[in-house]
């Protein structure tokens, strides 16, 4: 009894440490290819712009040039001289609450017209009109009527990010099967009922469809928007080092916008797989 009861936390380490192994060389055969494409881009790069006249700085000038940057992205200065993180944290700032007011006006305009034919034939032809709007346009507008630029860019997220979510919740409502709604009338659900029990799991995926199309738009138009407005900020920052002539630093922040955006996409749809996991359970 005793042997047991040792060798069972050992069998069990062994097998924890049997499935990370797995895991790990599931991951590096899966980045060997990553890494080697990733490897001759950079070459290229280093190639093409290594040259006494070219115009763009070549990767290991780029570091060279923002290596304090990379080693202390947690600096402090005044005003708007801050580090990268801070800079990215200031617009992750602005997302969070830009995507998130879009996230809940866009799910339940997207089922009003989704449910309702007579809402949908009145307000789709005016979102299709304003979806075409590209979002630096607003910007004037919010501008005028904010008289500040930290609500005008969480205006410009949130009328960019808006548009999808409602499209795709209107159409998962739309593409409910009907032998849900059938069943859902011979149990005469309530409907609160209808609305948690069928509406709901069964649009689920659409809607992170849509959460997930939102929140590169998102990301996309505040780097646009904080290049206008000014202030701290990952958008502002580039244009403020384009216009101080160090273009290692642009493409420094580029990279980082590429990587946090990666990471944002990623988020999204991590939470989607365990939404619609436990919807099918």
């Amino acid at each position: 009894m005793t042997a047991d009861l040792t060798s069972s936390p050992r069998r069990a380490g062994r097998s924890l440490s049997a499935n990370l192994g797995v895991w790990l060389g599931k991951l590096i055969r899966r980045s060997i290819p990553t890494a080697i494409a990733l490897f001759i881009l950079l070459a290229l790069w280093q190639l093409l712009c290594s040259g006494p006249d070219a115009p763009l700085p070549g990767p290991i000038q780029v570091v060279q040039d923002t290596w304090e940057l990379i080693v202390d992205p947690f600096y402090r200065g005044s005003g708007t001289d801050q580090g990268l993180f801070w800079q990215i944290a200031a617009s992750l700032q602005r997302v969070a609450v830009g995507y998130t007011l879009a996230a809940i006006a866009g799910i339940a305009l997207g089922i009003l017209i989704g449910v309702s034919v007579l809402m949908f034939q009145a307000l789709d032809p005016i979102f299709q009109v304003l979806r075409t709007v590209p979002p630096l346009a607003w910007l004037p507008i919010s501008l005028s009527a904010f008289r500040d630029s930290q609500p005008s860019s969480i205006f410009v997220i949130f009328i960019t990010a808006i548009w999808p979510i409602i499209i795709n919740t209107a159409v998962g409502v739309q593409n409910i099967p009907q032998d849900y709604n059938n069943v859902a009338r011979v149990l005469k659900l309530s409907r609160m009922d209808y609305f948690f029990k069928v509406l709901l799991p069964a649009t689920v995926p659409y809607i992170f469809t849509g959460l997930k199309i939102a929140i590169g738009l998102s990301w996309l138009a505040i780097v646009a928007a904080e290049m206008l407005t000014g202030g701290v900020g990952i958008g502002f920052f580039i244009w403020d080092a384009y216009n101080s002539g160090s273009n290692s630093e642009v493409i420094l922040a580029i990279i980082y916008v590429g990587l946090v955006g990666l990471l944002l996409n990623g988020l999204i749809s991590f939470i989607a797989s365990r939404v619609v996991q436990e919807d099918q359970k």
